[in-house]
């Protein structure tokens, strides 16, 4: 039996405008949310102009997933709107030969665009639903680079490291000692640390043993669950 596939004429023309539409939408947020912010590492640039946002977002959410702000995928979780993303990556200074880890990978947005960066990354999230299926996801993509596991993301991935570059997605009111004792001597963790909505990207770096800080900028970006700080009590 032959096919006639002018049958389904309309359902792909429909099909190839959505994916200009896409693209549209993918160029238009490169030249509203990126290059006007600070963007200058042109690897991040061409890795946003490329990866397909919008097959990391529930289907329902996909028609907003070039938005400048975070988008919620349920479960109490989000997608950092691109330009704070994009900012955190670059703050992060990854290396082609780096070994990075991405704690709260989520939808793996984030994940994948690291991995265009670097030689390895693995991405770490709490919740098994985000988890499950994720590295068949990361191959179809020919991501072969990126791995992801299920773990607390205050307790980070201690059998790859030590890494050389961290990036915590998602605001936390302090890093958790145990990711920054698996940092490589010389090497980066990115984070979005306070308590209030409007908080401070920081970059700490690990050298001869000694951990520093550095405030960057501020952001706006959602809150990452499962890192909790404990404060001591008030004693009258």
């Amino acid at each position: 039996m032959c096919y006639d596939w002018q049958m389904d004429r309309p359902l792909l023309f429909g099909y190839q405008r959505l994916m200009t539409d896409f693209a549209i939408a993918r160029a238009r947020m490169i030249a509203s949310q990126v290059r006007p912010n600070g963007i200058t590492d042109g690897r991040i640039i061409q890795a946003m102009a490329t990866l397909p946002r919008e097959l990391f977002v529930p289907e329902e959410r996909r028609s907003i997933a070039y938005v400048d702000e975070d988008i919620d995928i349920g479960a109490g979780r989000h997608l950092m709107e691109p330009m704070a993303l994009a900012k955190l990556v670059q703050l992060a200074e990854i290396d082609t030969g780096d070994h990075v880890l991405h704690v709260g990978c989520g939808t793996r947005y984030a994940t994948a665009l690291i991995a265009a960066l670097c030689k390895s990354v693995i991405g770490i999230d709490e919740d098994e639903a985000l988890v499950e299926g994720a590295n068949a996801n990361m191959a179809r993509l020919g991501l072969t680079n990126a791995k992801i596991h299920k773990a607390a993301h205050a307790s980070g991935w201690s059998p790859g490291q030590p890494y050389e570059a961290i990036m915590v997605d998602g605001r936390v009111p302090a890093v958790p000692p145990l990711l920054l004792q698996q940092l490589r001597d010389g090497g980066r963790l990115v984070a979005v640390v306070g308590d209030n909505a409007v908080a401070t990207a920081t970059v700490f770096s690990r050298n001869d043993g000694a951990i520093s800080s550095l405030p960057a900028f501020e952001a706006s970006v959602a809150r990452l669950p499962g890192v909790i700080v404990e404060r001591p009590a008030f004693v009258f």
